[in-house]
């Protein structure tokens, strides 16, 4: 049997790279946005919002992802800030994955720009797996314009963590007798499901490396850290038994969902990320002649647990802002605040043809209006691209109320 073979490949500061990329190919524009101090952010003039990626040149200034956006000013009084459009990105993150496919028919999509693939087999297709890594990352500069790390190993663990050694544009390798030499020096931090929670436990129990935890008795982690214990235990020492998993969409049911590179704590960020998530349903939805009657928003949080909470709707609806403003709706009922790292929203309980609508003396929604708008702005993508109009929403902050 030939061993297993797994890449876990990493878009290098996907937002960023993603959005100087568009400006270039698609605007015409000379300035990348990655060789400047730049980021992607909120509303510069209103000065309000956070940073949700940065530049190399950024990062010199120490301006933090995740960090409100007149803190970064002040670090960086020249800071080039631009909006995020979300639209723009999931496209990328499609392309991005379809490439991966080629190489493969075994890709998890881990996050919106992160996914493992199973290479086990294909050598003499595309020869060892640096060769291999190498081609991938080349076909990605080569056709999209961004760069990738590329981490290789005979598990899905090892191959995320060699992913996220030196950065930008890199292949490195992770395999079991690579171990104790390029894993056991770091951190604990840094091996993958250790927080700054589970970081300060573990320093209390005089464990600073991830080589520290790895020789500590497993008992004594779970007796302190219960499951996780065994977890982190498990990964310091490279074992991990998960299989790279391609999860099919339901036919059941229109969903989408993005994995950000910080944590979100803000409602107005997370109204907006509903917003594009609502945006790309919506176009589904219509394009199929369906609509819905369930919608779902979920969450994971920082510490790897999710919640969701979900409504029935009074009518069908295939309408984004609609669809957007239930999913807002249900947010606000559910969420403290708990700072979150994947936003979802799920729909269900699809039905086709035009529907009904019962009029309301309360509701003086003009529906049709949102109709047309939606047909328009439709029409306009399908002739012109996905990029070619977007919401003022997904670029402002929204004062309208729930």
């Amino acid at each position: 049997m030939a061993e297993k073979i797994i890449f876990h490949i990493d878009v290098n500061n996907a937002f960023l790279s993603w959005e100087s990329v568009y400006r270039m190919q698609a605007e015409g524009k000379e300035r990348d946005l990655r060789t400047i101090a730049s980021a992607i952010g909120g509303d510069k003039a209103k000065r309000h919002g956070i940073i949700l990626a940065k530049s190399m040149q950024a990062k010199k200034y120490k301006v933090q992802t995740g960090e409100p956006i007149v803190d970064a000013l002040r670090k960086c009084p020249h800071l080039v800030i631009v909006p995020p459009r979300h639209e723009i990105y999931l496209q990328y993150s499609e392309k991005f994955m379809n490439i991966l496919k080629n190489y493969s028919p075994d890709v998890e999509r881990f996050s919106v720009d992160e996914a493992f693939v199973d290479m086990t087999g294909t050598e003499k297709l595309f020869g060892k797996p640096r060769q291999a890594a190498e081609c991938i990352k080349k076909e990605i500069y080569d056709t999209l314009g961004f760069t990738v790390n590329v981490g290789i190993s005979n598990n899905k663990l090892l191959a995320k963590m060699a992913s996220d050694f030196e950065k930008p544009d890199k292949v490195h390798t992770l395999f079991p007798e690579e171990i104790q030499e390029k894993m056991w020096p770091l951190s604990v931090r840094e091996l993958f499901f250790v927080g700054k929670a589970a970081e300060k436990k573990l320093n209390s129990l005089g464990i600073y490396t991830i080589g520290d935890l790895a020789r500590t008795d497993k008992e004594i982690l779970q007796s302190v850290m219960k499951k996780q214990g065994e977890t982190i235990w498990n990964f310091a020492n490279g074992k991990d038994v998960s299989f790279v998993e391609h999860h099919k969409e339901s036919n059941k049911g229109y969903g989408n969902s993005t994995t950000l590179s910080f944590d979100v704590s803000d409602v107005s960020t997370a109204q907006m990320i509903l917003l594009s998530l609502a945006e790309n349903i919506g176009r589904r939805l219509r394009k199929d002649g369906v609509k819905i009657e369930m919608v779902s928003v979920g969450l994971r949080f920082f510490d790897m647990t999710n919640a969701s909470h979900q409504c029935i709707l009074e009518h069908p609806t295939n309408i984004t802002d609609e669809i957007h403003q239930v999913a807002c709706q249900l947010l606000e009922e559910f969420w403290d605040g708990t700072p979150v790292r994947l936003i979802g929203i799920q729909t269900g309980r699809v039905t086709e043809g035009e529907g009904v609508r019962q009029l309301s003396m309360f509701d003086n929604t003009d529906y049709e209006k949102l109709e047309r708008l939606d047909k328009a702005m439709d029409s306009i993508r399908e002739r012109f691209g996905s990029g070619a109009v977007k919401r003022a929403s997904l670029t402002e902050k929204r004062n309208k109320p729930l």
